[in-house]
């Protein structure tokens, strides 16, 4: 019997699971991501997985919420974005200055209007200059002429320069999205570039512990719509894994469920992930997933997603009181589980004057070799330090403070990670989960409340009352999901798109929330939320909370077995889908203009520009998935007709999206790397 391998690299833990043919898990383990040096963790994880099925093992696939998370937490590598033909208004737009040093977002001479015309030659000189002066400073290149979707001739010869001129990743607003829209297609690229460098770690790092364990199968990566994609797919085009976790989640929870409709939550370590399934299938979002703040162009599985997990930081958040997240810190429970030798640290800073930096320590993240060249020396010799273990931050500012300023660049930029008290914590002192250190769960939540007390002047509890802290913290997070859910809702009906939407979210929510608590005989109206949508809950801290969420909103709850290593299972689960498009439009009458790469084609018929289309996305389609594995996919056709009506003229065609779709079965994998 052959086996499939799944592994799920997310921001806390590490998964892997093994499933027959009859899509049963016959082996699951988890371990701790060791985000600074992958292998590691995915190194443990594996290791625990019994060796004599390893060896049965035919076909690889994984998932990640590194991508996703990274944009969420704002982090990623250094890039060079070069703009042909944009102007200071639409690099404004795009979001690119609030990501990147101004020096890193290159504009040049060039670019294309909407029928593919040259607007100005491309300055290829400044170019070679830009190049050059910031190839030791960046990880990666990002490309996007104006119009680069309707002649990407200017990307195509920017791409050749890069190339030429650094051994770097490229990558061309026009090889990741075919729409208009200039300034998001600038952003997509760009953060496609900062994504190559992480994802080459992780699947190097696969790759790496693969080899150690003899397990010789083909490798591929889920992609945010649920599909796979080969090794070099998603190393030239990592933006295609964002919210790969969520859609193996969602994936993996349906058929752990076996229901056709649901809510699936996924609550992980970094976020919490929400998606409607109906009828089997979750919705698409083609326009683009909002992940955090940015929303690229990139076709994914429809996900709400808030920076809300087990790692967030619980906050004193102004007038609002007490906010969770969406930044991520190492739960202090966990902390004291791997580095005992901090609980006599924290009795001590328990037992002296609070300060906003006790509950504080330091630790290496990331390992990011192009972020590591642009530190000075004392930041240097800080990084270093974090090598010998976790820093107490406290103690620092007293014996030097130059290292405690290194160390906030550090972790400014992504490179270190400090710890603090969290909604995990607050659950080990509930005695709700008891997996990590107990001890160092209440020794930080008493820094915590004492932290609230006397700096921000916030809470009532008595001085001992730990519990009730906890239980506020605890009471906290699940109001949130169930804000969150129903949100979610009101997005599914369109009316998060009415004013004011924030207020009748919270008014429902509040609605909601009372009458679950406050139920009476004859009320007025009565608010029914989600009748025939249980929630399928997963992710390691989902059975925590769901249980107290389902309660309150009055629906149902899964909690599946293998729950907590959904992702893994989903990621072998999924088909590998290739798709190709082309665009025609009638920008004069009688004149039909087809847009495919740098080579733009005029036709005196409809029908011949639509046949000459046809048999280019056919013919692609089916080329990248015989590249990426299947032996014979089934490709069908699907057309995006855009008509006017003309009071003289009548019904007028502006424009057509000739899509070929590609789909084979994963037992087709081979290895393309």
């Amino acid at each position: 019997m052959s086996l499939r391998l799944g592994i799920d690299t997310g921001g806390t833990f590490t998964d892997a699971v093994l499933v027959d043919d009859n899509k049963t898990i016959i082996a699951a383990q988890k371990s701790l991501t060791t985000r600074f040096d992958l292998v590691i963790g995915i190194g443990e994880v594996i290791a625990k997985l019994p060796a004599d099925k390893l060896k049965q093992v035919s076909m690889v696939s994984l998932s990640t919420t590194l991508t996703t998370n990274s944009v969420v937490e704002d982090l990623g590598a250094p890039v060079c974005v070069l703009l042909p033909g944009y102007n200071d208004a639409q690099v404004k737009q795009s979001g690119l200055l609030d990501i990147l040093p101004a020096q890193f977002v290159v504009i040049l001479d060039g670019g294309y209007d909407a029928v593919g015309v040259e607007q100005q030659p491309l300055n290829e000189k400044a170019a070679r200059t830009a190049i050059l002066k910031l190839k030791n400073q960046v990880s990666a290149f990002a490309i996007s002429s104006l119009f680069g979707t309707r002649n990407s001739s200017h990307e195509v010869r920017l791409k050749a320069l890069v190339t030429e001129l650094t051994d770097m990743p490229v990558i061309c607003g026009n090889e990741l999205a075919s729409s208009l829209g200039a300034p998001r297609r600038a952003l997509t690229a760009a953060l496609n570039a900062r994504m190559v460098p992480p994802i080459k770690e992780l699947i190097g790092s696969v790759l790496k512990v693969l080899d150690q364990h003899k397990v010789v199968a083909p490798l591929m990566i889920v992609k945010g719509d649920g599909s796979l994609a080969s090794l070099k797919n998603a190393i030239e085009k990592p933006i295609g894994t964002v919210l790969s976790g969520p859609a193996a989640s969602v994936i993996g929870a349906c058929q752990l469920s076996g229901l056709q409709n649901a809510i699936v939550a996924d609550m992980g370590g970094t976020t919490t992930d929400i998606a409607i399934v109906t009828n089997g299938q979750p919705e698409l979002c083609a326009d683009g997933a909002m992940i955090g703040d940015w929303q690229p162009m990139v076709e994914a599985v429809r996900v709400s997603s808030i920076g809300l997990g087990g790692d967030s930081e619980v906050r004193f958040g102004g007038h609002k009181g007490l906010s969770i997240g969406p930044r991520r810190v190492v739960p202090t429970s966990l902390l004291a589980h791997l580095h005992p030798e901090i609980i006599p640290k924290l009795e001590t800073q328990l037992s002296g004057m609070v300060s906003a930096r006790s509950n504080r320590f330091v630790m290496r993240l990331e390992n990011n070799q192009a972020l590591l060249n642009q530190l000075n020396p004392i930041e240097l010799e800080a990084w270093e330090l974090l090598g010998n273990g976790p820093v107490e931050l406290d103690s620092l500012v007293v014996e030097n403070r130059e290292y405690a300023r290194a160390l906030a660049r550090l972790k400014r930029l992504g490179l270190a990670i400090y710890s603090g008290f969290t909604p995990t914590d607050a659950v080990h002192v509930l005695g709700i989960n008891s997996h990590w250190s107990s001890t160092g769960a209440e020794l930080s939540a008493r820094i915590w409340m004492r932290q609230m007390r006397y700096l921000y002047g916030y809470g009532n509890w008595q001085a001992d009352d730990v519990q009730n802290a906890c239980n506020q913290v605890y009471d906290l997070v699940n109001a949130t999901i169930c804000r969150l859910l129903i949100e979610v809702g009101l997005n599914e009906s369109d009316l998060t798109r009415v004013g004011r939407t924030q207020s009748v979210t919270e008014l429902l929510t509040k609605m909601v929330l009372d009458q679950s608590q406050h139920e009476k005989d004859n009320p007025l109206f009565k608010l029914e939320f989600a009748k025939g949508y249980p929630i399928v809950a997963v992710g390691a801290p989902a059975s925590g909370y769901y249980g107290e969420v389902a309660d309150r909103l009055h629906i149902g709850l899964h909690l599946p077995k293998h729950a907590d290593v959904a992702n893994a299972f989903g990621a072998v689960m999924g088909s590998i889908v290739q798709r190709s498009q082309v665009t025609v439009t009638q920008p004069m009458h009688g004149i039909f203009r087809l847009f495919h790469n740098d080579h733009p084609q005029t036709f005196d018929t409809l029908k011949e520009a639509k046949q000459c289309a046809e048999e280019i996305v056919l013919d692609e389609a089916k080329a990248k998935a015989v590249s990426a594995g299947v032996k014979n996919p089934d490709v069908t056709l699907t057309y995006e007709n855009t008509h006017v009506k003309d009071d003289v003229d009548g019904e007028l065609f502006l424009e057509s999206v000739i899509i070929a779709t590609a789909i084979g079965p994963a037992c087709d994998w081979r290895s393309d790397s």
